[in-house]
């Protein structure tokens, strides 16, 4: 297959996939739709939490990203600890907040907190980057997180397993809602890195196969724990 054929036969596939279109928008005489809000285009999202829940999980296996809904702190260090024997970690690394101290010292392992300026060697060294987040995106399965919540920018790239914990409240329908949610935190004081991770770093450029891990992390879990009391 020459070089021109495969390029069309790839444009063609992606003709197969229906775009998303807003229901009863009013069309222009140029036969554009006129009345439909960014939210309208984007892919609807249920109205209720748990089916939220049902669609983040849902991406998330899509995505190759490890999600688990817990009861509580102890279910996240009993897997973390499995974890930890499976995979040999030998040191962690995180930043210092209550929830992620109080796992960190479950783990029992040497640990770097960003707080105490690592270098960036020391933190590629790390096994596994434990971090909180802003929010959880249901509509694409994402993670949004900032330099602030996720204790700076190298936490989320340089080890090998990225690890996030989050509350349910963080749980947010869709994209709009995700920058209303930056607008409201940070107003003019936004934060020097804001970022939104959807899976494992990936690369598909080498005869088009996937592979996890190329530019950053292989391995992204999400624990979602319940509001605290």
């Amino acid at each position: 297959m020459s070089e021109r054929e495969q390029i069309i036969g790839r444009i063609r596939e992606a003709l197969r996939l229906e775009a998303h279109r807003p229901e009863h928008a009013q069309i222009s005489s140029h036969g554009t739709q006129t009345d439909a809000t960014p939210r309208k285009w984007l892919p609807i999202v249920p109205d209720d939490y748990e089916g939220q829940v049902e669609l983040f999980s849902k991406n998330c296996d899509e995505l190759k990203t490890r999600f688990l809904r817990v009861a509580a702190l102890s279910d996240i260090v009993g897997k973390l600890s499995e974890w930890k024997n499976a995979e040999a970690w030998k040191l962690v690394a995180s930043h210092h907040a209550p929830l992620l101290d109080a796992i960190v010292s479950f783990i029992g392992l040497p640990a770097l907190f960003t707080e105490d300026r690592p270098t960036t060697n020391e933190i590629e060294r790390a096994d596994v980057g434990i971090t909180l987040c802003d929010a959880l995106i249901a509509q694409t399965g994402s993670i949004l997180l900032t330099t602030r919540s996720a204790g700076g920018r190298t936490l989320s790239v340089l080890p090998p397993h990225h690890v996030v914990i989050a509350r349910e409240n963080q749980l947010l329908p869709d994209l709009p809602a995700a920058f209303e949610l930056l607008q409201k935190t940070y107003n003019e004081n936004y934060p020097s890195l804001i970022t939104f991770i959807t899976g494992p770093s990936r690369t598909g450029d080498i005869e088009r196969i996937l592979v996890l891990g190329a530019h950053g992390p292989r391995f992204l879990t999400i624990f979602l724990l319940p509001n605290e009391k």
